[in-house]
């Protein structure tokens, strides 16, 4: 079986294509993977061989969900300005430590993520940029497992809509909260990252990228494209009793 037949992909046509990328696979090539490490832009190459594959957005390796790829540089710049001008919506899901709030908006400018075996020419001492993330509180869950000083475990599922893109700004809002990401190992905590671990024998982060909403750049159509949360999510889910508010399957809506 070929890398390529290993996709899952959620909407294609001629111009452009949706991928539900699971957890723990890299988007391009990278210094933090020896080489030959799987990446979806060396699948979508296998699988438009003689195209140029151009990325439009990112998701960090420990995410699941929907990243968009464009097949052509005209139809990849005009979905980046879409990102720009704040045009696209984007959904996420998270399992976060504690019982967040039933809604909130998130105003809380982050600093530059960067890392000079990327680019040498980065910048550790830029300004921090405008970041905002709207989050809505969708089910709670107590579980009778103590974690520190306390007798119990509390975990939230949380719809977040950011309007901006940083760098790992979900996980680092929800940390700046005090509500981080189960599973999450650089911005999480480790106590209830080995919860997960060690009792549900789950080995990624929470973190799901649910839904995108765009406009397709030639058709002029509202496209929005829906990724289930994946058997493994949804078994945990369903363990915890939230049995809704959030995609099982996945979906196209065109209009």
């Amino acid at each position: 079986m070929s890398e390529s037949t290993l996709l899952d992909i959620l909407y294609e046509d001629e111009y452009l294509v949706a991928v539900n990328k699971p957890a723990g696979l890299l988007v391009h090539p990278s210094w933090i993977a020896p080489a030959r490490t799987p990446n979806l832009v060396s699948m979508l190459k296998k699988r438009y061989p003689g195209e140029t594959v151009h990325t439009v957005h990112r998701l960090d390796r420990a995410t699941s969900g929907v990243i968009l790829f464009a097949r052509n540089k005209s139809v990849a710049q005009q979905l980046q300005q879409q990102f720009i001008d704040r045009a696209i919506k984007k959904t996420y899901l998270c399992v976060v430590r504690g019982w967040t709030d039933e809604e909130g908006l998130i105003d809380y400018p982050l600093k530059v993520i960067t890392d000079k075996r990327d680019d040498p020419r980065a910048d550790q001492d830029k300004e921090p940029q405008d970041a905002v993330s709207a989050y809505r509180r969708i089910a709670t869950v107590s579980l009778p497992i103590p974690v520190g000083r306390y007798p119990e475990a509390r975990y939230s599922l949380v719809e977040v809509k950011p309007t901006t893109g940083r760098k790992h700004q979900i996980r680092r809002h929800m940390k700046h909260i005090l509500h981080p990401i189960a599973g999450d190992t650089k911005h999480g905590e480790g106590r209830h990252n080995r919860l997960f671990r060690e009792n549900f024998d789950l080995h990624r982060m929470l973190l799901m990228a649910t839904a995108v909403e765009f406009i397709h750049p030639v058709t002029e159509c509202t496209i929005r494209i829906e990724a289930g949360v994946g058997e493994e999510v949804q078994k945990l889910f369903e363990r915890f009793g939230w049995l809704e508010g959030y995609p099982v399957t996945a979906r196209v809506d065109q209009r």
